[in-house]
């Protein structure tokens, strides 16, 4: 079975803590195998998940919401 990696940007991410917050949001949803983040402090921020499936815009973002911080551009 093959994973699906879905590439997002992230703004106002400017910690390690930040860094933190979002991952366990993103590694929280169903399927999520991993989530890599390259930190751009005070930036946009690139954030991999890796999935055992394809994940909705829509979960993808509440999820970053709910750690507080906003999705600027969302590709598959």
């Amino acid at each position: 079975m093959s994973s699906v990696s879905t590439t997002i940007e992230v703004s106002g991410m400017t910690c390690g803590h930040c860094v933190s917050s979002v991952s366990e949001e993103l590694e929280a949803l169903a399927g999520v195998e991993s989530v890599d983040v390259d930190l751009n402090a005070g930036g946009v921020s690139t954030v991999t998940i890796t999935s055992e499936k394809a994940l909705s815009p829509a979960e993808i973002g509440e999820a970053v919401a709910e750690a507080g911080y906003l999705v600027v551009a969302n590709e598959a």
